[in-house]
């Protein structure tokens, strides 16, 4: 019998034989996760009395405050300790390792909210080539890449909205294991999708062709299904959960850009995610579905395009997040204008959708809206993050607005402002530094030259 098994039925059951062995008379208890937590990063070689000290020129240790001149960042096991006036050369009456960025603008790492890591658009032949001969290892191997030139961009964590399977998962758990360089991640696995909506892989694919998916990928309709769905992706280990609660640009389906699923839906999502401990991010372009989302509960607005009074109202009276990707709006219009790049049901999105992005997030900030950073790479180029900053000012955001997005508020939003987003004692070690005063010109931050993530030097300052 044991012969005819299926091979991850027999690792599990020799996986639990041995934990028997080890010990048959402890209790182990597993907490419930209520929010996430990031842990240091597992470098190869342990660090005992692991101290940096960092020279900064001009520290803006909490977006939002005064920055500081002249100062020095204490560093332990890849926290922050101390941030002390001057430039220091000990710690505790012993020599330490100085990084000099005294000619630098110190802040914390950036976080971006709205991320896939694992893929990267292309026009629509390439695609259909990748769908059909690619297999999920592809995506994974492309994620190890597109993570560490998001690290090296200076965006030291992400939530990453949209993967295929497990890959996200995958790539999360070895970043943080020290394997291979990237950003901390936050991860919501496949997204929660409606039969035939944007979000469904199959859409346009022959029936002959299409794959058979598990509750952890699954479409879902109805109450009940959407419950599943939710509970599938948890136990395969996600941090939060994305559903797309309106039509996309880029799903291959003439479907429009509204309300795609029922309010008993995402009610019923809400509940269920919120139960176990997951927040939930929507994807939402249209204003129906921006408005029902956030009368179900959820956590951010992913795009928020079409957002109208109305929802400005409900975002305020909720405290929700809008996230609003304006990256993405920009690269789809623009490839909207190249024959051939899109087929004609994502072409006429994009060009409707890309250009009234911008003009959302000005009303939505002057609205009193909250903001958290995001920009949707995937679709625009991974590395490039930082445009983003350069469409919100543009939109009404003062730098300052900005730079909190990506690192107060986005701390928030993703539940570990203890952690991340300011640089202060007892918060990780996650430290960026430019030439320039980003606070006078915000572009700055698309020429990062020096990154440390959990007290790890990744990106070397001159």
């Amino acid at each position: 019998m044991l012969a005819r098994m299926n091979p991850r039925i027999l690792a599990a059951v020799a996986l639990a034989a041995c934990a028997s062995c080890a010990s048959t008379s402890a209790t182990v208890e597993v907490p419930l996760a209520t929010t996430p937590t990031i842990a240091p990063d597992q470098d190869a070689a342990p660090a005992a009395a692991n101290v940096r000290v960092l020279h900064c020129g001009t520290l803006l240790a909490v977006p939002g405050e005064e920055p500081r001149h002249a100062v020095s960042l204490v560093v332990r096991d890849g926290a922050i300790v101390e941030v002390l006036d001057g430039y220091v050369t000990e710690v505790d009456g012993a020599p330490v390792e100085v990084v000099d960025l005294r000619e630098r603008f110190v802040l914390p790492g950036l976080i971006d909210c709205h991320t896939h890591l694992t893929g990267q658009s292309v026009p629509v032949a390439e695609r259909i080539r990748r769908a059909m001969s690619e297999t999920e290892a592809h995506a994974a191997i492309d994620g190890v890449v597109y993570a560490e030139r998001t690290l090296m961009a200076g965006f030291t964590t992400v939530r990453n909205v949209g993967s295929r399977g497990s890959t996200g998962l995958a790539l999360r758990d070895r970043i943080a294991s020290g394997m291979i360089p990237g950003p901390r991640m936050l991860v919501a696995g496949p997204a929660v999708s409606v039969t035939g909506g944007h979000g469904d892989g199959t859409n346009s694919f022959s029936p002959i062709l299409r794959p058979e998916f598990g509750p952890e990928s699954m479409t879902a309709d109805g109450p009940s299904e959407v419950r599943k769905a939710v509970r599938g992706r948890i136990r395969e280990g996600v941090d939060l959960i994305k559903i797309t609660a309106t039509g996309g640009v880029l799903s291959m389906t003439a479907a429009g850009v509204d309300q795609q699923f029922f309010d008993d839906e995402l009610d019923a999502i809400v509940e269920a995610a919120n139960r176990m401990g997951r927040r939930v991010a929507a994807h939402a372009h249209g204003a129906d579905g921006i408005k029902a989302a956030l009368r179900a509960g959820v956590d951010s607005i992913e795009h928020g395009t079409y957002l109208d009074d109305e929802a400005i109202a409900l975002f305020v009276e909720t405290g929700a997040y809008l996230v609003p990707t304006i990256h993405a709006g920009k690269y789809v219009e623009a490839k909207a204008k190249i024959d051939g790049y899109y087929p004609p049901e994502i072409r006429a999105k994009a060009a409707a959708v890309g250009p009234v992005m911008q003009g959302a997030l000005g009303r939505a900030y002057e609205g009193g809206v909250r903001i958290a950073f995001g920009t949707d790479v995937g679709v625009g180029a991974h590395g490039t993050n930082a445009l983003e900053f350069v469409y919100m000012n543009e939109a009404g955001l003062p730098a300052v607005e900005c730079i909190k997005s990506a690192t107060i508020h986005a701390a928030d939003l993703c539940g570990i402002q203890d952690q991340v987003g300011t640089l202060e004692p007892g918060k990780q070690a996650d430290v960026i530094a430019v030439r320039g005063n980003p606070l006078e010109n915000v572009s700055v931050l698309q020429s990062v030259d020096f990154v440390m993530k959990g007290g790890t030097v990744y990106r070397q300052a001159d």
